[in-house]
């Protein structure tokens, strides 16, 4: 293994740090890397091209009062495959309040669940639904006209890296034209169209607005998205003629917000509703009611007939109850455990001739974070590579290919001490089945202290791996992934 250390970066969290999201499986880094000729079990598929990039939140200094994981900055992981060989890199995305807090070497800013912090500081911040909020970037990534975008699930800017070296490219300007609002986590690349696709949320009327970027990178479509009130979607969709968006029924308490203070709260009495809006076209949002709930992440959609499908994740309980005995952090913890959040996959239905919503769930296990052929966004599919979540805790204990035509699973649990990372599906070169490729994902092994990469079979995942590649260090957990072909 070639390794070269890019920087090195101190750390001011406490020494034998026990704060359940900065250990364990999500102890932080502090060093970047650049690596070439990785040490290799097995081997890599030479029709393997392309490459793995996950976000992971990272933080190098104690939180004031309280710190929540989606709090980190972020860091990004970047593996490339070429021609059998594979090499890595990591960096920190150098956002400006990562720049701000190095220069300070004190936090400078609230975390989610500092509400006290919240109201106390003026920190400037462009999160405007969660005011003195860093936007940390340290959420999703997404490749768009060959750049690496990390983005934050607050609204944010875009920061852009070159999706291989990392290089840092400063913010994504849409032309001159970036919205005030900010872009959510989420945005979605359509590769058949070469697109993206975005939205964006806050406290301030109409609350939501929808975008699209076409393949020149130039924002050629921007529209209001009228709410009744502030919402706190996560994720979107889209088919080949609309994208869709959502307002969930867990939102900022209208009351307590009245207070100046953001309580999210869930409302079972309201209908979770969605926005069907057709794309490059101002033509009018079309709306649908189903079953309350609120959904981290969709899987795809796509168009059958008069009806609009789509898959996601459906959570039976999006504001578990606490334990008494609990502690503040524990109970705020327990949101973040899918378990306990009881996400299903599910299937949403809207007719968009009748109006008529239907649903049904698509499997009675536990799962979420699913990936797809990105071949295969807004047209229809049959497969999704979902994570399969730890129990107490949000970590991945292994992966599942969920088939979504006959409900057939495959399982693939890894060893007790091992975590996944998301999993992307990676297209075989010259491949034209759906599944005719490789799932990546990145493993935290506290067992041996090491991180690998691991190479999968997309047509039979729970085979040995096809390939591990061990890489410069343990890296922390993270949050969302993309693949991104040659």
């Amino acid at each position: 293994m070639k390794i070269q250390v890019h920087q090195n970066f101190l750390s001011a969290l406490p020494e034998n740090d026990t704060h359940p999201y900065r250990s364990g499986a999500w102890q932080p880094q502090t060093t970047e890397y650049d690596a070439w000729n990785l040490e290799v079990e097995g081997e890599i598929p030479q029709d393997l091209a392309g490459t793995y990039l996950r976000n992971t939140e990272n933080p190098l200094l104690a939180a004031p009062e309280r710190y929540h994981p989606f709090d980190g900055d972020s860091m990004l992981h970047s593996i490339s495959f070429a021609a059998g060989e594979a090499q890595y890199h990591n960096r920190f995305v150098r956002t400006d309040g990562f720049t701000a807090e190095r220069e300070a070497n004190a936090p400078l800013y609230a975390g989610f669940t500092e509400f006290q912090r919240l109201q106390e500081l003026n920190q400037p911040s462009n999160i405007k639904l969660w005011p003195n909020m860093k936007d940390a970037a340290s959420t999703d990534v997404v490749v768009h006209r060959g750049q690496a975008l990390a983005s934050f699930w607050l609204c944010g800017d875009l920061y852009a890296l070159d999706p291989v070296t990392l290089q840092a490219h400063g913010k994504a300007d849409f032309s001159g034209k970036f919205p005030d609002d900010g872009v959510s986590a989420h945005p979605k690349v359509d590769e058949n169209t070469g697109e993206m696709l975005f939205f964006n949320y806050g406290l301030e009327a109409p609350y939501m607005h929808y975008g699209e970027i076409d393949a020149q990178g130039n924002l050629n479509h921007y529209r209001d998205v009228p709410l009744e009130g502030p919402r706190m979607p996560h994720d979107m969709a889209f088919t080949e003629n609309f994208a869709i968006v959502n307002a969930p029924s867990l939102f900022l308490d209208p009351e307590m917000l009245a207070k100046g203070v953001n309580v999210p709260r869930f409302f079972a009495d309201v209908p979770m509703r969605f926005g069907i809006i057709p794309r490059r076209s101002n033509g009018p949002i079309r709306w649908f009611n189903a079953q309350p709930t609120y959904v981290l992440h969709w899987i795809n959609a796509f168009e059958d007939g008069d009806e609009i499908v789509l898959d996601g994740f459906f959570q039976d309980d999006p504001m578990p109850a606490s334990d008494p005995n609990w502690s503040i952090d524990r109970a705020l913890h327990n949101n973040l455990d899918l378990h306990a959040l009881k996400t299903y996959p599910h299937r949403w239905r809207f007719n968009m001739v009748t109006g008529e919503t239907k649903e049904e769930r698509l499997s009675d296990r536990i799962q979420e974070f699913g990936m797809i052929n990105g071949r295969f966004g807004g047209i229809p599919n049959r497969y999704s590579y979902n994570a399969l979540p730890c129990k107490g805790w949000f970590g991945f204990e292994g992966l599942i290919k969920l088939d979504l035509e006959t409900g057939a699973e495959q399982v693939v649990e890894l060893p007790e001490g091992v975590f996944a990372s998301e999993t992307v599906m990676a297209p075989r070169i010259g491949g034209t089945a759906e599944d005719d490729g490789y799932l990546i994902t990145f493993t935290m092994d506290l067992n041996n202290d090491r991180s690998q990469c691991l190479i999968l079979d997309a047509q039979n995942p729970s085979a040995q791996p096809l390939a591990a590649i061990t890489l410069p260090e343990r890296i922390s957990s993270g949050t969302h992934a993309f693949w991104q072909p040659l």
